[in-house]
């Protein structure tokens, strides 16, 4: 085989492994993780057993596909857990997380669920879950956020989150910002009534 078949294969290879990951992203994003490798292969226009090929498990290509969110998420906390008063991180914290997740239906599902041959990606999600438990302790010391309050208040909170269907994409942001905000109020040691973003037409609406 010459030189310029090996090279053309290997580029034929590149493409498939970048259309495949992009097919997922957009899969798992607008319909969650429960979309089939066969169906990804058919979007992707590649066999399945190409699929295989570059992933060997559907959680490898969850992994891949979820990296940068996964970084971008790392990022969010840490930018919470470095703020000088608590509770102003947490509120950030929470805020962006669900404005992300909000506009991403798979990373919710994939960042609180158990990937375990996944090792980088659930190194980084059990760092970020550290920074975040650390954060919530230090807001309580501080009498900002309610005592009772736990970790999987959090995820309760990004599940209903993700259950926003307004469309399109920036309705269901400006949505989740007004969700965040009740959020934030319920979660508060002594709420504070304050203005909410402006409330989102949403599908089940009766007006």
């Amino acid at each position: 085989m010459t030189a310029k078949v090996v090279t053309k294969l290997r580029a034929d290879a590149r493409d498939n492994r970048g259309r495949i990951l992009a097919v997922a992203r957009a899969a798992f994003a607008a319909e969650g993780l429960d979309v089939p490798i066969r169906e990804i292969a058919r979007r992707a226009e590649v066999g399945v057993a190409t699929v295989y090929r570059h992933f060997q498990t559907k959680e490898a290509l969850l992994t891949e596909a979820f990296a940068e969110q996964m970084a971008l998420c790392s990022a969010i906390v840490e930018e919470g857990a470095a703020a000088d008063d608590p509770w102003r991180g947490f509120c950030l914290v929470i805020e962006k997380l669900m404005e992300m997740h909000a506009l991403d239906r798979g990373f919710a599902r994939v960042f609180t669920s158990q990937l375990p041959q996944a090792a980088d990606f659930a190194a980084d999600r059990d760092r970020s879950l550290r920074l975040l438990l650390d954060l919530v302790r230090r807001a309580k010391e501080a009498g900002s956020l309610r005592a009772d309050f736990v970790l999987e208040d959090v995820s309760l909170a990004l599940m209903a989150n993700e259950g926003i269907r307004a469309e399109p994409p920036r309705m269901r942001v400006a949505a989740s910002r007004r969700f965040a905000a009740l959020m934030i109020q319920s979660f508060q040691a002594d709420p504070v009534p304050a203005p909410l973003p402006p409330a989102v037409r949403l599908p089940l609406s009766r007006r």
